[in-house]
């Protein structure tokens, strides 16, 4: 009489084989929808920040640095206009107060002598003058290689909300909303007075969403205030520290 049983083996072998081929692409797009939201870790690009500003005479040159940065998968390069250098001249058109106050809790966090422009911050944990590609570069390559445990961020209902859970130390979450569109301001007046400046995703606003404390919470994003604006979403160690986490609407 023939045996079944090393045929039911094989059988059931065999279907153990295919599901577990047929499952590893579901997987895969899964874990790769997880780096489109989670940390750094996981993936995601690194926040590299330029505190400019419009009649910073030595600013110019670093709008041309960063804007070399946008085509760069591994980066997400943000411009924040400051307003502490309009007594000289000009009014910057893209700066908010709520910048500087962002970048001086860079300057107490780093512990750099004083606030300065033009200055980048790469993934909230080093600082430099924006000048220098190959020393921006430097920075880049160090975030990227810094692994960290941060929390999931993840949009909800078209985002208009984003919930927060998962390992990490307490941190802060951010809105952060910028232009993807190149701007273009002519200067008037100043130092840069006859120049034409073109500023790169220019951050046009910062709300402080508040404290994550480790439980599963979730946090109302208000409208944005002008169309066609990316929204972003940041956990950060508070103070200015390091950026643990991040959300792209």
């Amino acid at each position: 009489m023939t045996s079944f049983r090393p045929l039911a083996r094989a059988f059931a072998a065999a279907c153990i084989a295919l599901l577990t081929c047929a499952g590893g692409p579901l997987l895969s797009s899964e874990a790769q929808a997880r780096a489109r939201h989670h940390g750094h870790a996981a993936g995601a690009p690194v926040v590299v920040e330029l505190y400019t500003a419009q009649g910073c005479s030595n600013c110019t040159k670093a709008n041309g640095v960063v804007g070399d940065l946008t085509s760069r998968k591994d980066v997400l390069p943000l411009t924040f206009s400051v307003d502490y250098w309009d007594y000289l001249g000009w009014e910057d058109t893209l700066a908010k107060s709520e910048f500087a106050t962002r970048q001086r809790a860079y300057v107490q966090a780093l512990k750099v002598r004083e606030i300065y422009t033009p200055e980048i911050v790469v993934g909230g944990a080093a600082e430099g003058p924006a000048l220098d590609s190959k020393t921006i570069d430097g920075l880049i390559r160090t975030a990227v290689g810094a692994h960290h445990r941060g929390p999931h961020l993840r949009f909800l209902r078209r985002a208009t909300r984003v919930q927060v859970n998962g390992p990490g130390a307490p941190a802060e979450i951010w809105l952060v909303r910028y232009d993807p569109k190149d701007q273009t301001v002519k200067i008037k007046s100043g130092e840069n007075k006859g120049k034409t400046v073109v500023v790169h995703n220019a951050v046009r606003e910062l709300k402080r969403l508040g404290v994550w404390r480790g439980a599963p919470k979730t946090y109302p994003i208000p409208a944005a205030e002008d169309e066609g604006l990316k929204t972003l979403v940041l956990a950060q160690t508070p103070k200015g520290g390091r950026i643990l986490a991040l959300a792209k609407g």
